[in-house]
């Protein structure tokens, strides 16, 4: 067979590239100046910098080319001997290494920042993790599991376990399971099966861990029932464990399988069986789901910063492919339609940045002794509602972007269905938005404490700028008042999901409105933040 030798001249589209994601990120800079102040410290910059490079370049990279790469669990050596070993990606592999020199868990435990720690911190971690394939996971329950150890006065298991949960040597560096979820019940942890028994002198824990996320961490805490203890939560009692002993060998502990998820497919997902495992307690032979609180709070912010970091990174690439991409004789950038679906995406994304952030201020000025009883009480709510404000958020806005490249978005080698399948995890992991939306009314409390509450979101607004506040006002009070006059237990909670998503949406606007008032006195943003408030419908 003989080919004819003319040229044929293929049409040959260039797909979207980053740059330096800290450079490129208005909104994160301007977070920062406004936290910071003039006062900004060169090795914050540095920081960010570092971070913003290293997540549009190398990382990046090493994502696209990893994108195959899964974990592997091999349960049995050539021998017949069971030896349960799961080898994670490159690119898991690098990420590990970058987190621990760049401090993403180190960060709030060190505070050289103060209450600002944790705005660094959760600036870093925004820009690392849409290049990390969910690396993210482990380092919140890492960073969740440190917070608990220091809450609970256990000194021992501080000493034993804070040194290398913070540490920024990648040799000395742990990372922490998180082992809550069975069969008998994910969101409805008192049903737990899971056996503790004091045999010998120390705990022994028994049981089916039915979705145990980042099974190759060195510890994890974990919830299980003292033989004697009585049913649901308030039976259960947390403990401590390290999976494997010093010679690397698991201690009584089957991995049964890898689960085969929909995304998040970096993360090894473990079923375990104990058969025996040694343990300590925490604090407590009961209580167990209050003495672990610490670490939900600590992930749940996570859960968020990691839905604004998918965001902003599907957006990033939507743009640039926005102005490369000619289509009916011009570039989609210059099309009114295509660019206002793109601005409607933005304003998600800004709301949800900005309300996420405050949520992560509060929570540095919490760990640094800054907050107040109201204070404390308004972080409380905040957590739950943001989280599963942001969570929502990020699965619509992902779902737009892929459909903004058409058929490409749609093609696994672009990396771009990964952002969608990853950001679905999100209203699932650390409470659905159903249960968080009934958290926030336990949160909120009786009526008192529901209108100390509202007065500080209306005061929020009173620093706000913008043609949206009053109305997110407006929005808020209605919300507060169904709230105020709905006394049928089963009507709060059919209402509670549309209360929270209310609430949180008419939060985003105000704060939108804080850092809109700040800008006046900056450059401003590329884009008007006064434009994307009134996009943001509630």
């Amino acid at each position: 067979m003989t080919y004819s030798t003319d040229p044929i001249v293929l049409f040959k589209q260039a797909g979207p590239n980053l740059g330096n994601q800290y450079q490129a990120d208005a909104y994160l800079k301007g977070l920062i100046s406004r936290r910071f102040g003039a006062s900004l410290p060169l090795a914050v910059q540095a920081a960010l910098e570092n971070m913003g490079e290293i997540s549009g370049g190398e990382l990046y990279q090493l994502q696209l080319r990893d994108r195959l790469n899964d974990p592997v669990l091999t349960q049995w050596d050539p021998w017949g001997k069971r030896i349960d070993e799961i080898e994670v990606s490159p690119l898991w592999k690098r990420a590990e290494v970058i987190a621990a020199e760049t401090g993403l868990v180190a960060l709030p435990y060190e505070q050289t920042y103060g209450a600002l720690s944790r705005s660094l911190q959760f600036g870093l971690v925004y820009l690392f993790t849409p290049s990390s394939d969910i690396y993210s996971c482990p380092l919140a329950m890492t960073d969740g599991a440190a917070r608990t150890l220091v809450s609970s006065g256990n000194q021992a298991l501080v000493e034993r376990a804070l040194p290398h949960l913070s540490s920024r040597d990648p040799l000395q560096f742990w990372t922490s399971g998180q082992w809550m979820t069975e069969l008998t019940g994910g969101s409805d942890v008192g049903q737990t099966e899971t056996v503790a028994r004091y045999q010998d002198g120390q705990w022994r824990l028994y049981g089916r861990k039915w979705f145990t996320s980042a099974a190759t961490s060195q510890m994890t805490l974990t919830l299980a029932r003292p033989e004697g203890n009585g049913p649901g939560g308030k039976g259960l009692a947390l403990f401590y464990l390290e999976p494997r002993d010093q010679a690397g060998q698991l201690q009584n502990i089957e991995i049964m399988r890898l689960k085969d998820k929909l995304g998040t497919r970096k993360v090894p997902t473990a079923e375990l069986m104990l058969h025996g495992v040694p343990a300590k307690l925490v604090m407590g032979t009961d209580q167990g789901i209050r003495n672990i609180a610490p670490m939900l709070n600590v992930t749940r912010t996570w859960n968020s910063v990691s839905a604004i970091g998918l965001m902003r990174r599907g957006l990033n690439l939507a743009w640039d492919y926005a102005h490369k991409r000619i289509a009916f004789g011009a570039p989609l950038a210059d099309k009114p339609l295509h660019r206002e679906t793109l601005l409607n995406l933005e304003a998600e994304f800004a709301g949800a940045f900005y309300l996420t952030f405050e949520s992560v201020h509060l929570l540095g000025q919490q760990e640094a002794g800054e907050l107040d009883v109201a204070g404390q009480a308004l972080l409380r709510l905040l957590t739950p509602i943001v989280k599963l404000t942001t969570a929502k958020q990020s699965v619509a806005v992902l779902s737009e972007v892929l459909e903004c490249f058409g058929g490409a978005g749609y093609v696994e080698d672009t990396g771009l269905p990964l952002l969608l399948r990853d950001a679905q995890v999100l209203p699932i992991w650390e409470g659905t938005t159903n249960v968080l939306s009934l958290e926030s009314l336990r949160a909120i409390g009786g009526p008192d404490q529901a209108a100390q509450l509202k007065q500080q979101f209306l005061d929020w607004a009173k620093d706000a700028k913008g043609p949206a506040v009053d109305q997110a006002c407006a929005h808020l009070n209605d919300a507060f008042d169904w709230l105020a006059s709905t006394q049928d237990r089963d009507t709060l909670e059919a209402g509670a999901r549309r209360f929270a998503l209310k609430l949180g949406r008419s939060l985003e606007v105000i704060c939108m409105g804080r850092q809109l008032a700040f800008a006046e006195l900056e450059t401003g943003l590329p884009l008007q933040l006064a434009d994307l408030q009134k996009r943001l419908v509630i």
